[in-house]
């Protein structure tokens, strides 16, 4: 069981806008369960943007209208016989707090508000949206998260995020077609959550390393490479010739049983294992060492990998990384990884 607080530290490093003195007091508060974490980060997120001010949109209104604006519709006059109210159908833009941000943040407060929150928690997310009030609720099924961000809309992307996991961790739908609230974050999106963190923990606390997720060629004869999948690491951290590729895995059980015997699991194992291969090959024309590591979120189960192989000149780690510790030790246990293959 993963504490509270250290996912709190997760999203911290996944969101850098978290370590920013606005959020510095979540750090210090005792939650009893995720959804309170992050509807706490999402009440200070929204106050935070309310004093920026609600970002506002061009949307696209079309009523019947007394005053002409905008485009005539007069197809649609027509049909709905507008003119013998001497009025036609108007298309026109509005520039509105109607946005489409703000009518996702709406609604995973109310979402959360139908949830098991604290009163007071409860009663700051009330108070926020008054603000909303102009703002439409989405179908919370039909949402589209693929948002696009700029320069003017920055400060949304962190709060988008927090409504993905509150929408996504709260909500199942039934066979039957209702809904009810579930525990909160379930396995596949803690293994995002989880790959994120690492990825950033690293690029914010080793500089001196080169920290990306990176994609990795395949190593061709021809060069055809028609239909073959994308190579994608979660994590790749290099220094000089050095080049380590970390393969993040959130599972529920970590380790695969066959004819009672437990082993790896033999896909994460291939897959690793082609990576560093293919981005051995890669480097080939300059002095280099490639190693790969299977990190696994530690489980509560008997067995726990650590053994380190030699596989065809390259080194292939399988470790657990233990989250139901102090923050303290996990930094440990990620910084041991780094003095062990690039010593800083």
């Amino acid at each position: 069981m993963i504490p509270v607080q250290n996912i709190y530290y997760m999203l911290a490093y996944a969101f850098r806008v978290l370590k920013e003195q606005g959020y510095k007091n979540i750090a210090t508060e005792q939650f009893d369960n995720v959804t309170e974490l992050c509807a706490a980060i999402l009440a200070k997120g929204v106050s935070v943007q309310i004093k920026r001010g609600l970002g506002r949109e061009y949307i696209q209104e079309t009523e019947p209208l007394s005053a002409l604006r905008g485009k005539i519709e007069v197809t649609d006059s027509i049909k709905t016989q507008t003119m013998l109210r001497k009025q036609m159908v108007c298309t026109y833009d509005v520039f509105s707090v109607n946005a489409y941000r703000n009518r996702i943040l709406k609604t995973t407060m109310l979402l959360l508000l139908r949830s098991d929150l604290s009163k007071r928690r409860k009663k700051e997310l009330r108070k926020l949206l008054v603000y909303f009030d102009e703002v439409e609720v989405l179908d919370i099924h039909s949402i589209n998260w693929n948002l696009q961000y700029d320069r003017n809309n920055q400060t949304y992307r962190m709060l988008i995020s927090i409504c993905y996991l509150v929408v996504k961790g709260l909500l199942q739908t039934n066979a039957d077609g209702t809904t009810q609230l579930m525990d909160f974050l379930d396995e596949q999106r803690m293994c995002r959550l989880y790959e994120k963190f690492i990825l950033e923990y690293y690029r914010q606390e080793f500089p001196q390393l080169h920290v990306s997720a990176s994609q990795i060629p395949w190593a061709l004869d021809d060069g055809i490479d028609a239909m073959l999948p994308i190579m994608q690491s979660d994590i790749t951290l290099s220094r000089g010739n050095t080049v380590l590729i970390i393969d993040a895995k959130y599972y529920q059980q970590t380790m695969q049983t066959r004819w009672e015997t437990q082993t790896l699991r033999s896909g994460n194992l291939y897959q690793i294992f082609t990576y560093v291969k293919n981005k051995d090959a890669a480097l080939s024309g300059t002095p280099h060492t490639v190693s790969g590591m299977l990190l696994y979120a530690q489980t509560d189960e008997a067995i726990q990998p650590d053994n380190s192989y030699q596989m065809s000149g390259n080194r292939i780690d399988v470790k657990t990384l233990n989250l139901g510790c102090s923050f303290s030790k996990i930094s440990e246990q990620l910084n041991g990884i780094a003095k062990d293959f690039f010593g800083v």
